[in-house]
């Protein structure tokens, strides 16, 4: 199996956990859209106590607060999920991945939860960032507007050769995106103690 297939496999998995969850608490809102929401927020340069961000949860689920206290499974889900997602994008491999259906979704399922991650990501970086995002670098701002366009795509898709290789063409266009949003707004992680630095 190759590098591309594992990390397929991978990332498929993961969205079917995201998928699980809100399917068995009946959440109306898409799982990327908040693994996008959480992308922004950590990209933007911040990161979230554990109350705002399950309240976050809650509030995009469509889920009253108890929901957290009730349900034994939805609050360790998500913690893991927000470190787990931290850990990706601070990754010096570059393996971050949008969480998003893999190719065994129809194309409009599959753009259609891109669009919604999207949403969701420019949602959490306009909260952190706010007018930080007007002084950013040109590409950084060429790149969001770039993702304004994808997050109001059409979802009715006709599915071809050429249009599931522009949905991958797009979708690695995002992920990369979001790493360099990150790179911009976060400082390098130091490096750990005893370990040498360069000069």
């Amino acid at each position: 199996m190759s590098d591309t297939d594992t990390t397929g496999a991978a990332r498929a998995a993961e969205f079917e956990r995201w998928a699980n969850v809100y399917t068995i608490h009946k959440a109306f809102s898409h799982p990327s859209e908040l693994h996008g929401v959480l992308c922004g927020r950590l990209a933007a340069g911040s990161r979230i106590q554990e109350n705002e961000w399950l309240g976050m949860v809650c509030e995009q689920m469509g889920l009253a607060e108890q929901a957290m206290t009730e349900s034994g499974d939805l609050a360790p889900f998500m913690n893991d999920a927000y470190d787990r997602v931290l850990a990706q994008l601070q990754s010096s491999d570059l393996s971050f991945q949008p969480l998003l259906p893999d190719d065994d979704y129809a194309i409009e399922q599959r753009l259609e939860a891109l669009i919604a991650w999207v949403r969701g990501f420019l949602e959490g970086m306009a909260l952190a960032a706010g007018e930080a995002l007007g002084q950013a670098p040109d590409e950084i701002r060429e790149l969001i507007e770039d993702m304004v366009a994808i997050s109001q795509l059409s979802e009715d898709e006709n599915s071809d050769e050429e249009s599931e290789q522009q949905l991958l063409e797009i979708t690695e266009y995002v992920r990369l995106g979001a790493l360099a949003v990150f790179t911009e707004f976060n400082e390098p992680e130091k490096p750990a103690s005893g370990a040498p630095t360069l000069h």
